[in-house]
């Protein structure tokens, strides 16, 4: 049975222990484990390992020794409860051992879960377990998790009742990290509210979310695009102590005058531009790069795009002006440029 579209994270949060197997296979090595240990998790619980209810094989080693999966699938453990014989890093050469132990399972024998990385339309795993009557396959996309898999993380670290905009803004958050990361996030803003009765709000997650770039250099590029020139040199001062390179910086202010040019030249508004930029701007940073936008215009954008291009190809370039100057005196003119020309 092939799994599609919501189907997927449903199943892997609450599988079917009457299926004898689960294949669970993806691109990415990350989403892959993390599906994998929801999967086991759910059929088993968490102490599985301290009941010997969990047998983990190296899913290369069953074509050499196909028996022992047979084995793992048929024992009978000490402690009662549901097993799981568990298959990492399996290749398509695992296929017939797969089939002999499909083949011969009954009720009451371990459930087999098979992770395994990207598989072709042709690779026998996913040939098997889609031909087959009660076996699973369970398709792991690069893809960020839909509202319904969101609130379910959320309410496993105690929230249970996210206000809309909270929501929005965990989905945002959602297409900026990786798998790991947002779990782990999703862990800090559960122990940050932890017995708080208030709501969740933006500014929660936004407090919790990992920072992209050094908060200082952060701060200098918004201070350059809300032309504050009288606080530009102390912090810039501190930017140089930190060892930051011209180059990093240069990178820093192009790509956030760029995300500025786009949001100012969308026909829906910089707020939205800014929620659909890759990766998303959420939280009290989109709003405050949404009124640096409005207040800039697109044509001094434009203009202040160019600047750091030229600034970023003489960096590069042979040239011997002193680089982090010529990167400081950049800044200090876009953090001076008069307002009201759109």
């Amino acid at each position: 049975m092939l799994l599609k579209g919501g189907e997927i994270a449903r199943y892997i949060a609450k599988p079917d222990p009457s299926r004898p197997a689960l294949l669970i296979y993806g691109q990415d090595p990350m989403r892959v484990a993390m599906k994998r240990a929801e999967a086991v998790l759910a059929l088993v619980g968490d102490k599985a390992d301290e009941e010997m209810r969990l047998t983990r094989l190296p899913g290369a080693g069953m074509k050499k020794d196909p028996a022992q999966l047979i084995d793992a699938v048929r024992e009978v453990g000490f402690f009662p409860g549901p097993r799981v014989v568990l298959l990492d890093d399996t290749p398509d050469s695992a296929a017939d051992a797969i089939r002999a132990a499909l083949t011969d399972w009954r009720q009451g024998d371990a459930v087999i879960v098979v992770a395994a990385g990207g598989l072709t339309k042709s690779s026998a795993l996913r040939k098997l377990f889609e031909t087959h009557g009660q076996a699973v396959t369970a398709p792991i996309y690069d893809d960020p998790p839909g509202p319904e898999e969101m609130s379910r993380w959320l309410a496993d670290v105690g929230l249970t009742d996210v206000p809309r905009d909270a929501m929005k803004e965990m989905m945002l958050l959602s297409r900026a990290l990786d798998p790991g990361d947002l779990r782990q996030t999703i862990e800090k803003i559960g122990l940050y509210k932890y017995q708080d009765p208030a709501p969740l709000t933006p500014e929660d997650i936004a407090l919790m979310a990992p920072a992209t770039i050094e908060a200082d250099l952060d701060e200098l590029i918004h201070i350059v695009a809300e032309r504050r020139e009288g606080e530009f040199g102390p912090l810039m001062r501190r930017i140089e102590g930190q060892g930051i390179s011209p180059v990093a910086l240069c990178i820093a202010a192009l790509r956030h005058f760029r995300t500025l040019h786009l949001a100012a030249a969308d026909p829906a508004g910089p707020g939205v531009a800014l929620a659909r930029a890759r990766p998303p701007v959420f939280g009290p940073r989109r709003d405050r790069m949404t009124r640096q936008a409005q207040s800039w215009g697109m044509g001094p954008l434009e203009e202040a795009v160019s600047t750091l291009l030229q600034t970023d190809m003489t960096l590069r370039s042979a040239s011997r002006a002193p680089q982090m100057p010529l990167v400081e005196r950049a800044l200090l003119r876009l953090s001076m440029k008069p307002r009201g020309r759109r």
